[in-house]
């Protein structure tokens, strides 16, 4: 199985919380009607729609749902590869030579079906390329095959092709619950994509909504790491585990915070080098009078300036956290805003 199968290999990841995103929005979009035939698929090739198929997949196989993936790119599917499984025998070939009988489909697609690495994960490639993709995906044998297949597991999530390629996509939109577009951050065109809607809801296809994926993101390992440490305090605090989310402080608490750190540093500064001149003049006066040789060890004073320090360093790396943390925010409300003013 390839490395980009992130919500499998890094399951902690700021992705993979996307992807478990992505998946719970699509299963509480309709209450009502549960969606069993999930189509993904996007307006041109190179937009993420395999990457984004398989790992939604593998975040509902997560959450203990029984899964197939379908991949219904029959012209250049890439689900083999990505799981790591047999190209070949696939749908093609599943379709093409099974008859329009429901007992036969059942009897003959465990034959096609592979097993994966993920629990609860089963993938059923593209198999051989055949002449006619489109005539295959419309016949009563895809549609016997995907209600068979929904008697016998949770999720149905289908890889299909580029809508603005070939009519694959368009006409299996029709026979599925929902769709799924997957857009690439300034790739996609406006107008190549509102094509795509209207192709859909012409034919009848219901659409869940559009993936902008692709998207830029600074300071990647600062992010990562920052994500981690939010996800250790979750863990530990069972009061932020109940709101699920960091109770970030604002900029007016940030500053305050730089403030109160700083004077308190100094204070303690100043305490010791009042407390050591103390120190120091009884030692004297005691010499004088007494003659008695007390003086304090060089090595403890050493020791205490050195931790005073230490707790200096602290303070000034905190500072430094914060700071980034308030550029991060301010960069993700810039580009939400960016993205806002685009979409008006």
């Amino acid at each position: 199985m390839r490395k980009e199968v992130i919500a499998h290999k890094d399951p902690k990841s700021p992705i993979s919380e996307v992807f478990r995103t992505l998946r719970t929005n699509i299963q509480f979009m309709n209450a009502n009607k549960k969606m069993k035939t999930i189509l993904v698929t996007s307006t041109f090739p190179g937009e993420g729609k395999s990457w984004v198929a398989s790992n939604l997949a593998v975040t509902f196989a997560q959450a203990g749902k029984k899964v197939v993936l379908i991949d219904a790119d029959m012209r250049k599917g890439r689900q083999y590869a990505i799981f790591g499984i047999s190209p070949t025998p696939g749908l093609s070939n599943l379709l093409s030579g099974i008859e329009e009988k429901e007992n036969n489909i059942t009897n003959t697609m465990a034959d096609y079906i592979q097993e994966t690495e993920v629990e609860n994960l089963y993938v059923l490639s593209a198999g051989n390329i055949p002449p006619n993709p489109s005539e295959l995906l419309v016949s009563t044998q895809m549609i016997n095959l995907l209600e068979e297949l929904k008697k016998v597991c949770d999720i149905i999530i289908i890889d299909g092709t580029p809508c603005e390629l070939v009519t694959d996509s368009i006409i299996l939109s029709r026979i599925v619950d929902s769709t799924v577009i997957v857009t690439a951050y300034k790739i996609t065109k406006r107008e190549a994509l509102e094509r795509v809607i209207k192709n859909i809801q012409n034919v009848g296809g219901n659409l869940a909504g559009v993936v902008l994926n692709r998207i830029p993101v600074s300071n990647k390992k600062y992010e990562e790491k920052y994500y981690y440490y939010g996800h250790e305090n979750i863990g530990k605090d069972t009061q932020k585990t109940k709101n699920k989310h960091l109770d970030l402080p604002n900029q007016e608490e940030i500053n305050k915070q730089k403030i109160m750190e700083v004077l308190n540093v100094e204070e303690q500064q100043n305490n010791i080098t009042e407390e050591t001149q103390k120190n120091n003049q009884g030692i004297q006066t005691e010499e004088n009078i007494n003659n008695i040789n007390q003086e304090i060890p060089q090595q403890e004073i050493q020791q205490d300036a050195q931790q005073e320090q230490n707790q200096l360093e602290n303070n000034e790396e905190k500072i430094i956290y914060l700071e980034k943390t308030n550029n991060i925010l301010n960069q993700i409300k810039d580009y939400l805003s960016n993205e806002k003013k685009d979409l008006n």
